[in-house]
């Protein structure tokens, strides 16, 4: 059996839009010669000539927030709860099950920028690729932002889905899901207009907000959504085990069998 993968994660990188103006990690690269007076103090007598072409050791230095970069959410960042009033989960504490089953993709693509998908639109992109959803399926969402990572408009591109359609997988035994968008939610600046015009604060990260009455994880800034069938895939995404975080950074990879 031929085995391949493919690489659903985006780099973490300096000036990158990736994330909103101030929420960007820092990465402070240091070279084999910037290292040498860091790697000599901890041998006594050893000089820069000692070493294979008096090269030290390359290191990074990295500032950023769990949320950078492609990232797996533990529903304790969506809510102190989860399931109706249990303590909701940390990113340690996320069951390694749900990390590693079938995908499903659904192909939004064709929905505009700020879109508020339904769970009409899951049922009917479901039916369009026949199949039925199984618990523990961890369902990956491709929308227009993928193919803008890296540029001015990324975040505040591509649909969302709002509480709705998010119980609606959430009903059917999926505990993982994931996008290729900045947030699984509406963009924000879509959702601060409505706000505006409704006052309404329940359409507030309502996607997110599912979580406290179905526990979830869900993926964000995945990429290359496009490159995977509609099934017949599996989703590899453990998260880096932070105690007490909210979400973990993850290498997600897309596994095809055949």
């Amino acid at each position: 059996m031929v085995r391949r993968l493919i690489d659903i994660s985006v780099p973490l990188q300096n000036d990158v839009p990736a994330d909103p103006p101030g929420y960007q990690p820092s990465i402070q690269y240091i070279d084999h010669q910037q290292s040498l007076p860091g790697m000599l103090q901890f041998f006594a007598g050893l000089t820069a000539k000692d070493l294979p072409e008096g090269q030290g050791w390359a290191v990074e230095h990295v500032t950023l927030s769990t949320h950078n970069g492609t990232h797996l959410d533990a529903p304790w960042h969506f809510h102190p709860t989860m399931d109706r009033g249990a303590r909701a989960l940390t990113i340690d504490e996320v069951p390694l099950d749900w990390c590693m089953q079938p995908g499903v993709k659904l192909d939004f693509r064709h929905l505009p920028d700020g879109y508020l998908a339904t769970a009409k639109d899951v049922e009917d992109e479901l039916k369009r690729i026949g199949h039925t959803l199984k618990p523990l399926e961890i369902v990956v969402v491709n929308t227009s932002a993928g193919a803008k990572f890296g540029g001015p408009d990324y975040v505040n591109s591509g649909c969302g889905l709002g509480y709705e359609a998010t119980m609606y997988l959430l009903e059917r035994g999926v505990r993982l899901t994931g996008t290729d968008a900045w947030s699984w939610d509406v963009p924000f600046v879509f959702t601060a207009k409505r706000y505006a015009e409704t006052k309404d604060a329940s359409l507030i990260w309502e996607g997110h907000k599912a979580g406290r009455h179905i526990g979830y994880c869900h993926l964000e800034k995945l990429h290359n959504l496009e490159l995977l069938p509609s099934t017949g895939f599996t989703v590899s995404c453990f998260p880096v085990k932070i105690a007490r975080a909210s979400a973990g950074w993850t290498r997600a990879v897309a596994i095809l069998d055949g």
